[in-house]
């Protein structure tokens, strides 16, 4: 006995099509498409579909709907604290090679000094432009450079120091940060 009876709403179970059972012969059911055509299927193909003249939507359900939709969506954006909106940061690098032409031929010693002859212009210049953060960079190295640097920032009273932003340059910078006076 046949699962399908006339007047059943049915949907192909291998393809996108849905209609009516029109009429029921042995192995084979005969279906009116949504489009208006009559075609063949053995019981195998087909599969009935709910009728949704047996759905309600209550009140409730709708309203609740229509509330979640207009509860604005969070956007994920990024805050930038008002403090480092408005204050310029300032990047020396102090690496040789960003100094010099050419550093062929020279002691460590000339570029030791070299490189703090920079840094110490560099530090003179946000001061006179009132730049409050400096970030020097120094590279890791043996750590000569790092500590000529913390040397030379101790001769500033108006001067904090401290290890930059590891996630951004690791563990070779330093950032300065220069209190302004009225």
């Amino acid at each position: 006995m046949s699962k399908f009876k006339v007047g059943d709403k049915v949907e192909t179970v291998d393809d996108v099509i849905v209609g009516i059972v029109q009429g029921i012969q042995e192995n084979q059911i005969s279906v009116e498409t949504e489009e208006g055509f009559m075609l063949s299927f053995s019981p195998g193909e087909l599969m009935l579909v709910a009728n949704t003249d047996d759905i309600t939507v209550h009140n409730f359900e709708v309203a609740r709907i229509k509330k979640e939709k207009e509860i604005p969506k969070r956007r994920n954006t990024q805050t930038v604290k008002p403090k480092e909106r408005s204050a310029p940061k300032m990047e020396v690098d102090l690496h040789i090679h960003h100094l010099v032409p050419s550093n062929k031929g020279m002691s460590n010693y000339e570029i030791l000094n070299i490189q703090l002859d920079a840094a110490k212009r560099q530090l003179e210049f946000a001061m006179a432009k009132r730049i409050q953060k400096v970030v020097f960079i120094h590279g890791v190295g043996e750590g000569i450079l790092k500590e000529e640097l913390y040397y030379l920032f101790k001769r500033y009273e108006n001067v904090k120091y401290y290890d930059a932003d590891y996630q951004k340059y690791g563990l070779g910078a330093t950032e300065v940060y220069i209190y302004q006076n009225a």
